[in-house]
């Protein structure tokens, strides 16, 4: 039987406040040290953003192809693949592989590794090796806080680390889980702090090299074969029904 807790308020002036306090400038200072090593004049062409965006609505169209009328699923395929003004449509002659036009370009090769370096280097130094060794020294086996909510027993690997006892409820959170939680779930906070264009994300460029090109798109978008899913959806969870009660 799990037993129940009182957690002395020295834990909570000493421990938890502490952790929370010390994550929050550790993220601070991350992003400072992420700004320095970033360089300020170098900043991503509009128009391979914008192909991009167009790209992306492309994908998703094709993702929910057959969640939508076959009215409406080609008249938005028009939009992007007609040969007068489609988004996703290049005259021959004008192609061009934004892949390639960032990758050719130096500065901006050298600026996405700074990226990439600032984010890791921080993250290996501070939040890995530091903080987890203070943390471990100095607030090892304390039981910090209480989940007002019961958990199940898969949570206890996650939630009570560096405490071997089986009897404490699971909704009991130890001092090392807090350091953990504290550094994945933080990010929410930083973006009300730091702004949405906190330095986190290092990779801002890097999805932009993963995605094809106008005419890969639009060749893909094209040869979509439409079957609407909503007139078979009372059949299909009869189906699935029949099967689970058989």
């Amino acid at each position: 039987m799990a037993e129940d807790l009182v957690l002395d308020k020295a834990i909570r002036d000493w421990v938890l406040i502490p952790l929370s306090v010390v994550m929050v400038l550790i993220g601070v200072l991350r992003y400072f040290v992420s700004k320095l090593m970033r360089s300020s004049s170098q900043s991503p062409d509009p128009k391979i953003i914008k192909e991009g965006q167009v790209i992306i609505r492309a994908r998703n169209l094709r993702a929910g192809a057959n969640f939508i009328p076959s009215k409406s699923f080609l008249a938005r395929r028009l939009y992007f693949s007609n040969e007068e003004n489609g988004l996703l449509y290049v005259p021959k002659g004008q192609a061009q592989n934004p892949q390639a036009q960032m990758l050719s370009d130096p500065n901006m090769a050298m600026d996405m590794m700074k990226k990439n370096l600032s984010m890791i280097i921080p993250q290996a130094l501070l939040c890995i090796t530091l903080t987890f060794a203070w943390v471990n020294f100095f607030f090892s086996r304390f039981v910090a806080a209480e989940i007002p909510f019961p958990l199940t027993q898969r949570f206890r690997s996650i939630l009570q680390n560096g405490i071997d006892l089986s009897t404490v409820d699971v909704s009991y959170v130890s001092s090392r889980s807090w350091y953990f939680l504290n550094l994945f779930v933080l990010r929410g906070l930083f973006s009300l702090i730091l702004g949405e264009e906190n330095a986190y994300d290092a990779n801002e460029w890097i999805w932009l090299l993963i995605l094809p090109s106008l005419g890969a798109e639009k060749d893909g978008l094209d040869i979509v074969q439409h079957d609407w899913a909503l007139p078979k959806f009372e059949q299909r969870a009869e189906a699935a029904l029949r099967r689970l009660f058989a």
